[in-house]
């Protein structure tokens, strides 16, 4: 395996791998907030993240929906297939929180009608910002019919995803998503599904099980991400 860094983030490492047609993710347990403007860490958190976006991964492949994963090799890396990645962030809102909340003027907790869909442009430099179809085709992101595909199975994610966390005694309150191309041209789900970019609450209190602890300096973060490996996985940290 090449030791190649071909990308650093906030939250994972990219690195080059000996077959061109994958790559190495390792999980790190930086955080941040407001697009890095808050920083931090949290105790085994690349280790919770990388075992719950396998486990979304594999219950999201049993009903259909593809993903880039390909292995996991240890706690905190996983091999995955290299993607030509679309320059957006698909956000699902089932229930109003966050940015939504303010942006609305609404209640956080209050429940959407039907669930949103929201598209925003992956700029850090940015900040970034939301935007829709019409953005994404002028700066030639994206066709028509790869913005279906997508908005189809970011609804599809958040159906299984709900009817799976409801077992679980967790809310999906929202969510983010990444997609990419394969060498086909076949649109696939990318990046992670964690309580970094997952809002989760408690379906009977309410509390909050995701980042958002970190955000708003609410104590106990890396309980909470443990909580949602265990709810779902029954390994106890």
């Amino acid at each position: 395996m090449s030791k190649k860094v071909l990308y650093e983030g906030k939250a994972k490492i990219m690195y080059e791998m000996e077959n061109p047609d994958e790559l190495l993710v390792y999980y790190k347990d930086d955080a941040t907030a407001g697009n890095g403007a808050k920083k931090g860490t949290i105790v085994d958190k690349g280790v919770m993240n990388n075992k719950i976006t396998a486990f979304f991964f594999d219950l999201l492949k049993k009903n259909g929906i593809d993903h880039h994963c390909i292995s996991m090799p240890s706690d905190r890396e996983m091999i995955v297939k290299k993607l030509e990645i679309i320059p957006l962030e698909v956000v699902v809102r089932n229930i109003a929180a966050g940015s939504l909340a303010e942006r609305l003027g609404l209640e956080e907790g209050t429940k959407m009608a039907i669930p949103i869909v929201e598209l925003y442009y992956k700029s850090d430099e940015l900040g970034d910002p939301m935007i829709n179809h019409y953005h994404v085709k002028a700066m030639a992101m994206a066709t028509d019919e790869e913005i279906r595909e997508i908005e189809r199975q970011a609804l599809k994610v958040n159906e299984i995803m709900m009817a799976h966390l409801k077992t679980k005694k967790i809310t999906l309150v929202d969510f983010k998503l990444e997609f990419g191309r394969d060498k086909n041209g076949t649109i696939i789900l990318a990046d992670e599904i964690s309580p970094d970019n997952c809002r989760f609450w408690d379906s009977d209190t309410n509390e909050k099980l995701d980042k958002d602890r970190f955000r708003r300096d609410l104590g106990n973060v890396e309980d909470a991400y443990k909580e949602i490996l265990r709810r779902l996985t029954g390994e106890e940290r």
